[in-house]
């Protein structure tokens, strides 16, 4: 098992050079990413299990998998 700590520096790196919070509560985690300049939120989730998240990989995979929704939401709101 990665360690809480560990796990949320690794989910908020993945975000740069966006700023990002993740937080953990009861195995939960509340992951928030925003502009560092003008404090926008781009997104939010909460209640992201950490039971899967045992390993770097799988953690990166779950960055990976939030940034291409975070992307997607992009070019739906701009068409």
């Amino acid at each position: 098992m990665v360690p809480i700590s560990v796990l949320c520096n690794i989910v908020e790196c993945g975000f740069t050079p966006l700023s990002c919070e993740c937080t953990e509560s009861g195995g939960l985690l509340r992951i928030e990413v925003f502009e560092p300049d003008t404090g926008q939120v781009e997104l939010l989730i909460c209640g992201v299990s950490t039971e899967q998240l045992t390993s770097v990989r799988a953690i990166s995979e779950l960055v990976g998998e939030l940034r291409s929704e975070m992307n997607a939401g992009r070019r739906a709101f701009a068409g």
